[in-house]
């Protein structure tokens, strides 16, 4: 890639800036007028969350690459500490936390994850120092991430909740793109240091942490269930398992071919989430009403096949013939792929309604989250195994494969509607009501 390319690349930051900008603010002028002061303060939690977030995803791959300089094997072998909280930590915080409503839950989320942040930056001068750290941090965001679906679609009081939860991932994303500004405004004029990204996600998570502390809906609303494992809602595991699979592959391996096939810096990650995080902003409340409309299966099916195309055009970019052209073909599919990970709200809003309870909700996606979880800690594993024998491009191709198995697995799908769902429940408790008679 020239000089004037990257150049090109790096200064396409600056213009989707503005754009953000504006549309931001009309949306806040909107919220504010509209909304209920605990859905607002969740919108700044987000805010928040989002830039801290934003931040770190930019910058860690590099910083593990200049820091540490690793192999694709170790980069794989660094997923363990960083997923095997998705697996045991959301159970023990479901199961010894049951009793904490989902506000508090979030507060300590955030702070723990906030600790592992400085851990990482300040007192990590090792690679398996940086790996207890990085358990840390991401019991932080594990124990976080089912939260905010459940948070999310308790506060729409009777909205669309796939509407409701594309708005409040949109404003997430649109806070991503602080946080990748903020990187690459840092790295190309005030001579930042990974010491200082690290810092400023903490202080963000940290502030998302007291303001969370501000809210009152579900602070004092325990738990009614804990983690469920329940026949109803295998095909939702089952998806999580397909989506924990393909997520990986991605967020392991295609920033690792960025740098080590491609050569790419951590400027140019901070403008491929910028790309990203502005797109997404427009994306992921269309997004959300388009499930809404079209409904979860059609939705979820699509993103499938999608992911196939992107699968294969990522892992053979550079076999294409395309010469100084593929890397535009990576980033390409590397934005697709950003912008689908939100298709996740369409499992939240499936499991929602199929479920027999409201409090099925909240534990059954910690449930799907730690199932997913338990395929995510084994696939870079295998994936770094897989590139340093045979080469990137089976990483990829193995992903295509997952992604026609999780299309013929969404062909399954049955979503009720709700007039459906409350006679078959009421069906079901007469049942019950003349069992409990005889």
């Amino acid at each position: 890639m020239s000089i004037k390319e990257t150049a090109c690349a790096k200064n396409c930051g600056a213009f989707v800036l503005e754009e953000y900008v504006e549309v931001n603010m009309i949306m806040i002028r909107k919220l504010l007028n509209n909304y209920s002061k605990d859905f607002l303060l969740f919108i700044l939690c987000s805010i928040f969350i989002g830039i801290g977030m934003g931040i770190n995803e930019t910058t860690f791959n590099n910083f593990l690459d200049k820091t540490y300089s690793i192999t694709p094997f170790m980069r794989g072998l660094t997923e363990f500490p960083r997923e095997f909280p998705g697996f045991f930590v959301v159970l023990i915080s479901f199961s010894v936390f049951h009793f904490l409503g989902d506000i508090r839950l979030a507060i300590i989320a955030n702070m723990i994850a906030a600790v592992g942040m400085v851990g990482i930056g300040f007192f990590a001068p090792t690679y398996g120092i940086l790996l207890i750290w990085l358990f840390i941090m991401s019991s932080g965001i594990h124990i976080y991430l089912p939260l905010t679906s459940s948070i999310g679609m308790s506060l729409s009081d009777g909205k669309k909740d796939g509407s409701v939860l594309g708005m409040f991932q949109g404003i997430s994303t649109a806070a991503t793109v602080m946080g990748c500004a903020v990187v690459w405004l840092g790295f190309r004029f005030f001579n930042f240091n990974y010491r200082i990204t690290f810092s400023i996600s903490a202080i963000a998570l940290a502030c998302a942490a007291l303001i969370f502390m501000s809210m009152t809906r579900g602070t004092y609303q325990p738990r009614k269930t804990r983690v469920l494992l329940k026949k109803r809602y295998l095909l939702f595991y089952w998806l999580n398992i397909l989506y924990g699979a393909r997520k990986q592959v991605f967020l392991t391996f295609a920033p690792w071919v960025l740098i080590k096939i491609f050569k790419q810096d951590v400027e140019i990650f901070a403008v491929l989430g910028i790309i990203g995080a502005v797109t997404g902003m427009f994306f992921k409340p269309v997004l959300g009403k388009l499930i809404d409309l079209l409904g979860e299966k059609f939705i979820l099916a699509a993103e499938a096949v999608i992911l196939v195309f992107v699968c294969i055009g990522y892992g053979y970019a550079e076999k294409l013939g395309l010469g100084k052209y593929a890397i535009y073909l990576a980033f390409t599919c590397f934005i697709i792929d950003q912008m689908l990970m939100a298709v996740s709200m369409a499992r939240a809003t499936y499991i929602k309604k199929i479920a027999e309870e409201p409090g099925d909700i909240s534990p059954t996606i910690a449930m799907g989250v730690s199932i997913d979880h338990v395929v995510a800690m084994t696939i870079p594993f295998i994936g770094g195994i897989l590139w340093d024998q045979f080469g990137y491009e089976y990483v990829f191709l193995c992903a295509a494969v997952i992604a026609v198995i999780n299309f013929f697995s969404v062909m399954r799908m049955q979503v009720p509607s709700e007039t459906t769902k409350k006679v078959m429940f009421a069906q079901e408790e007469g049942m019950q009501l003349g069992d409990g008679s005889t």
